[in-house]
């Protein structure tokens, strides 16, 4: 199993992950619904993205945000095909705000991301 590192840029997959969050991913990790995964935006496909893979459907994923304000998922690009997944990620490592919150951080910086950790269904 190859690891890599990736960091989160934009609020689609809020509250789950913020911009600045930093990702373990697995590279050829198996991908079942709930997990989160980083895959090439099947429109622009050197661009990487990350969503939620909420179920499989004929020809691949249907991916979605965590955030139901942004809109850049499934429900605007269709079906994800398995060869544009890149990797699954495994922990969510977040850096503290400031000093002042560093003990209230603590508990939260790294958090694994699994299926559980949030389940949606296909809209």
């Amino acid at each position: 199993m190859r690891l890599g590192l990736a960091e989160v840029y934009n609020p689609s997959m809020l509250p789950t992950l913020r911009p600045g969050d930093q990702l373990v991913l697995s590279y050829g990790a198996r991908v079942r619904p709930g997990h989160v995964v980083v895959l090439r935006h099947p429109f622009q496909h050197d661009l990487l993205i990350v969503k939620r893979v909420v179920e499989r459907r004929a020809g691949g994923w249907w991916v979605v945000g965590d955030n139901p304000e942004v809109t850049n998922d499934s429900r605007e690009f269709g079906v994800v095909p398995d060869g544009l997944v890149v990797a699954r990620a495994m922990v969510r490592l977040r850096a503290p705000q400031g000093a002042a919150q560093v003990l209230s951080w603590l508990p939260s910086a790294v958090r694994p991301l699994t299926a559980r950790s949030r389940r949606l269904r296909a809209r």
